[in-house]
């Protein structure tokens, strides 16, 4: 009698510690968990960062993308400095790009229309003019984009511009050079070039060497927070 109620004691003290968890178990368990956490929080605020700093690297990629885009359609429709002699069709000088481009469309005749590309403040814009026929308008519009004049609204291509350079290449020259502006007829301002161009073959169409006009544009954008710029060049006038 008594050997059992040895035994049945045993066995509710037996059950009874297998019932629950000591303290220190739970703060081993605590602290396996603490550790994990902590783990798992860092790892996802890792994953976190590098998505804002990817959207923001895409975002500028597209930017560019377009404000090329825009860029290299103005240029294919610049207008022939031959057709408008003594007059100024492009000017890149500085962080600013001013060019003249002939417009089509349907149903109306062909038109000409002042194109202003500036950074201000760190944002690339481009505003353009109302396209016209008439030379008095033209002149007074371009005037208007070499001093800045706010006479119609523009429209923000890019933001955190650093820098915005820009480089032209003539026919007949070896290099490029920086900045320049295309004028019919308009002398050699390039000192790095050949003073004594060989001369022009006869029949040959186009400028002499001397007098050859702009036939590239390469420009290149420093965005903040990268390392170089984006560039691209740029063919001008119709192909």
């Amino acid at each position: 009698m008594r050997s059992n109620i040895l035994q049945a004691r045993g066995r509710r003290k037996t059950g009874s510690s297998q019932a629950g968890f000591t303290l220190i178990e739970l703060l081993v368990a605590i602290t396996i968990l603490a550790i994990i956490s902590v783990l798992g929080w860092r790892g996802l605020d890792s994953i976190v960062r590098a998505r804002v700093v990817l959207t923001k690297e895409m975002e500028q990629t597209r930017g560019i993308q377009l404000a090329f885009a825009q860029i290299e359609n103005d240029c294919a429709h610049l207008v022939d400095a031959t057709n408008l002699p003594g007059r100024e069709v492009l000017s890149a000088v500085g962080p600013r790009l001013v060019l003249v481009r002939n417009v089509f469309e349907e149903n109306q005749p062909t038109r000409l229309q002042v194109v202003v590309y500036r950074v201000r403040d760190g944002v690339l814009n481009r505003r353009e003019m109302q396209p016209t026929r008439e030379l008095a308008v033209l002149d007074q519009d371009w005037q208007s984009a070499l001093a800045d004049a706010e006479v119609s609204p523009s429209i923000a291509l890019q933001s955190q511009v650093t820098g915005f350079d820009m480089r032209t290449w003539k026919e007949g020259e070896n290099g490029w050079r920086l900045g320049g502006s295309e004028v019919a007829g308009a002398p050699n301002s390039n000192p790095n070039s050949n003073p004594n161009p060989p001369s022009p073959t006869p029949g040959a169409p186009g400028l002499p060497a001397r007098e050859g006009k702009l036939t590239g544009l390469e420009i290149a954008i420093q965005l903040s927070g990268r390392e170089l710029p984006a560039t691209k060049v740029f063919l001008l006038g119709a192909v």
